[in-house]
């Protein structure tokens, strides 16, 4: 088996790169700023879309927050929550993102941040959001002390959280990379994303995002292309292409320092230099690997990461 050629669709799919936050919290639940003005922030900071998605749970009334009056011609917004029911295997609620949620989706009965006797499950209510039509990621692995039992029994999840800016600047704990990598060898297909979770009560703002491939920036077209893993992650550099040809892969970027393949176990390979904007690199490191992805690094440290290339 081989790398599928030109495998991924945020490099081949119609249309341009929108960017967007997926992780966002207001004063409707326990973010500082009101809804309007977060939205207002994202879109002063160029933005295309956020999703804002505040804690679903009955201490602040079962919120999805309303963002159409937010939306114009230059700007949109996708509704989503942070849900929560069930407990993890350390005791704590389950925390899942769920971007495109329809406005009447049923909360769970989660009344406060702990776990209550008889409440739905985590994976039930990933499985019922998907099934209501959203996008759901496994949020924050690191943050929560997430297990990966606990990761695997999420079945209906698009994706994992893979950088959370917020944890990252809050308690050096944005990493969800070691649980998504295991759940990829296990032949889970996933993507990966990045977000902010921003509350605007520290600076957790403008840290992390995704670069979603669509024709127009519009709700429908958004969701479609990130359930199709139609986008790469982001907290500064660009990722032009990639794609696969014989048994070499090929990336075209914005100026970076550090381009790297990893795969499954310790499969990984890296190339350095200096302002670098086009690399070409072997695959043979990866032949037993049933998956690649590449993280891009610039100067300043700052990454940028696709999603998963899977043989065919």
């Amino acid at each position: 088996m081989t790398f599928l050629a030109n495998p991924l669709s945020a490099f081949t799919a119609p249309g341009r790169f929108w960017r967007g936050n997926l992780h966002t919290h207001s004063t409707l639940s326990d973010g500082v700023l009101e809804p309007a003005e977060v939205c207002r922030r994202y879109k002063a900071e160029g933005y295309d879309f956020i999703a804002l998605t505040d804690h679903m749970i009955g201490q602040y009334g079962y919120p999805i927050a309303d963002t159409l009056p937010f939306r114009d011609n230059r700007f949109t917004t996708l509704l989503g929550a942070e849900l929560h029911s069930g407990a993890m295997a350390n005791g704590e609620l389950w925390h899942i993102l769920a971007v495109g949620l329809p406005a009447d989706f049923a909360p769970a009965n989660t009344p406060h941040f702990r776990p209550v006797e008889g409440q739905e499950s985590g994976p039930e209510l990933a499985a019922r959001a998907v099934a209501a039509g959203a996008f759901v990621a496994i949020a924050h692995p690191q943050w929560s002390g997430m297990t990966l039992a606990d990761a695997r029994s999420i079945k209906a999840a698009h994706a994992v959280e893979i950088y959370n800016h917020g944890c990252a600047v809050g308690c050096d704990r944005a990493d969800g990379f070691s649980i998504a990598d295991l759940l990829l060898s296990e032949g889970r297909r996933l993507s990966v994303i990045a977000t902010d979770d921003a509350h605007f009560s520290e600076p957790d703002h403008f840290g992390g995002w995704v670069m979603v491939k669509a024709e127009e920036n519009a709700p429908e077209t958004l969701l479609e292309a990130l359930k199709a893993g139609a986008f790469y992650s982001s907290t500064g550099p660009q990722i032009h292409d990639i794609r696969v040809e014989g048994k070499d892969l090929h990336v075209d970027c914005s100026a970076a320092a550090a381009i790297i393949i990893q795969g499954h176990g310790c499969a990984a390979q890296a190339l350095h230099g200096l302002s670098m904007t086009r690399a070409t690199m072997p695959l043979g490191r990866f032949d037993l690997s049933p998956w690649i992805r590449v993280t891009v690094v610039d100067r300043a440290g700052k990454r940028a990461w696709s999603n998963p290339i899977f043989r065919d």
